[in-house]
């Protein structure tokens, strides 16, 4: 494990010498998950992945695509989705490969609003060899409408929800299964390979992983495209 400093932000890489480099915004307290995800890693890949963990401190800002009303408790959503991305493309990926070498394939991966923030990227940049969107909030105000008119990459890009997500009563949080259908919909007519997979539980059941299933089975489809 290599700690690297990056201004603000501290990454910690795994696997320095990793083919797949799965790249996860993270907080602190999900930061102290990632020895568990690692360790599924390697038990499917051996070596050959690493997690790279990305801080964000302030996850309504930092991973919000654009200002929206609270939807929990009364603080709005800001607007640093762009600039974050900006950050992670033209800083945080150079210095990366400046302290541990080049890598074969880059994977975004990230959990409810980090798991947005990285379709969020699949609409704008090309750096990434395929993304894990799991349990994204996709139920986002506007982002329905928003992720129709983007223009992707054809890379692999995995979705999951979990099955009780959208049996709640809040009214925005209801939409999410809606929505999680409607992005797979519109991946697929993209041309994307995508897959939806449903895990038991609610929003909150085994972050680590199910991410860790995801940017495995990102993995696997890169691995199969390059065969």
């Amino acid at each position: 494990m290599r700690e690297i400093g990056l201004g603000e932000r501290r990454l910690t890489v795994w696997r320095e010498e990793a083919h797949f480099r799965v790249i996860r915004p993270c907080d602190a307290q999900e930061r102290e998950t990632l020895d568990r995800e690692q360790q599924t890693l390697d038990s499917l890949f051996g070596g050959e992945a690493s997690i790279v963990a990305f801080p964000v401190r302030d996850w309504g800002e930092e991973l919000s695509p654009w200002k929206a009303e609270a939807v929990f408790g009364d603080r709005p959503f800001g607007s640093g989705a762009e600039e974050t991305m900006r950050s992670l493309v033209e800083e945080t990926l150079p210095a990366l490969e400046n302290a541990c070498g080049s890598s074969g394939a880059y994977i975004l991966c990230g959990y409810s609003l980090a798991g947005l923030f990285a379709l969020y990227c699949a609409c704008h940049t090309h750096v990434f060899s395929g993304f894990a969107a799991v349990s994204p909030s996709v139920w986002f105000p506007g982002w329905t409408d928003y992720a129709a008119g983007c223009l992707r990459p054809e890379v692999p890009v995995y979705l999951s929800l979990g099955d009780r997500e959208e049996k709640t009563r809040h009214p925005v949080m209801s939409h999410v299964g809606e929505a999680i259908r409607a992005q797979y919909a519109l991946l697929k007519a993209q041309g994307n390979t995508c897959t939806l997979e449903w895990n038991p539980g609610n929003h909150f059941r085994e972050p680590d992983m199910r991410c860790a299933k995801g940017a495995a089975w990102v993995i696997r489809e890169i691995r199969e495209k390059r065969t």
